[in-house]
């Protein structure tokens, strides 16, 4: 694989590798409009809109080809693209796959994934099935612009509040955040559980039997970062560990959060990260039933004129 171009220009991370079991087939490429756009492009245009000219797209070597058909080939002639495989085979030595085991490893080790393209250079990392907004996009590069590691990582999330966030369909996964008085974020925990409750949310730890409810306004990571390329050695290096503690007790399924590193980062105060506000609106696909909340919401974006009919008609790579 080529590494990136000589460059100091931020690059966007998109996550794009998941297998999408709760959603029902591979929303990566669902179509959210007449116009074939799918939620990526609408990524894409913001980000590119903000300043991003180099993309780099984590997937499975199994959608390569329905991937670069629907998104790639078209992408490809207004921004420059790089693809890195997410692979279960992709362990340190001495690891191996547990029998049965077909899940992904999780957003750190999809992020690890892209340790050998991705070379002094700071990046963004988001989902490819969430829609983010375009000023969180700015927030994000702006910041990547203006800040640098020195005696720590300095890293940055846009955080949204978890009322934006659930969905009326089922369970999500967040990481519910902690930020301090100068607004950087104190504590992420993830939680795989959590439920719409009202205009808030509430979460779940022991299948049901008791719920802890959380506030409207609670902020949430939706997987928006701001790193510089320091992440991807702590990715790696924190990987054995990981693996030591979880394969014996959830060999199918654990997963590696990128928050669980960040978190990390954070108690040992080798990083700190801060919480950019945004008040654009999230949405996202988890479930079947959501996409018709994202289409709608399309179509009134496109009636105001935030977007055009057609994204990729008039522009180009600057």
């Amino acid at each position: 694989m080529n590494k990136l171009r000589e460059m100091k220009k931020p690059v966007l991370v998109i996550m794009a590798a998941g297998l999408g079991s709760r959603y029902g087939g591979l929303k990566q490429i669902d179509s959210m409009d007449s116009e074939g756009h799918t939620i990526i492009d609408f990524s894409i245009y913001d980000a590119i809109q903000a300043g991003f000219e180099e993309i780099v797209f984590i997937i499975i070597r199994e959608n390569e080809v329905d991937f670069r058909a629907m998104i790639g080939n078209r992408i490809e002639r207004h921004v420059k693209v790089h693809y890195v495989f997410q692979q279960l085979k992709d362990l340190p030595g001495g690891y191996e796959v547990p029998e049965g085991r077909v899940r992904p490893w999780g957003t750190g080790h999809a992020v690890l994934s892209c340790i050998d393209i991705l070379h002094d250079v700071s990046f963004a990392v988001i989902n490819a099935d969430d829609y983010y907004d375009k000023e969180a996009f700015c927030l994000i590069y702006n910041y990547l612009n203006s800040h640098y590691d020195d005696e720590k990582y300095r890293y940055a999330m846009v955080g949204y509040a978890i009322k934006n966030t659930v969905t009326e369909n089922g369970p999500v996964a967040r990481g519910i955040c902690r930020i301090d008085e100068k607004h950087y974020l104190a504590e992420i925990v993830e939680h795989t559980d959590i439920e719409k409750r009202g205009e808030g949310a509430a979460f779940t730890e022991d299948n049901g039997k008791s719920w802890t409810d959380l506030a409207p306004d609670t902020i949430v990571s939706m997987n928006m970062w701001g790193f510089s390329n320091s992440i991807l050695e702590e990715l790696q290096s924190r990987f054995p560990k990981f693996l030591n503690e979880n394969l014996m007790r959830n060999p199918l399924k654990c997963e590696y959060f990128l928050t669980f590193v960040v978190e990390q980062l954070l108690s040992e105060k080798k990083a700190t990260v801060e919480v950019l506000d945004t008040l654009g609106q999230w949405y996202g696909v988890t479930y079947k039933k959501d996409k018709s909340v994202i289409v709608e919401a399309i179509r009134k974006m496109k009636e105001s004129g935030k977007y055009p009919k057609k994204l990729w008609k008039d522009i180009a790579l600057k």
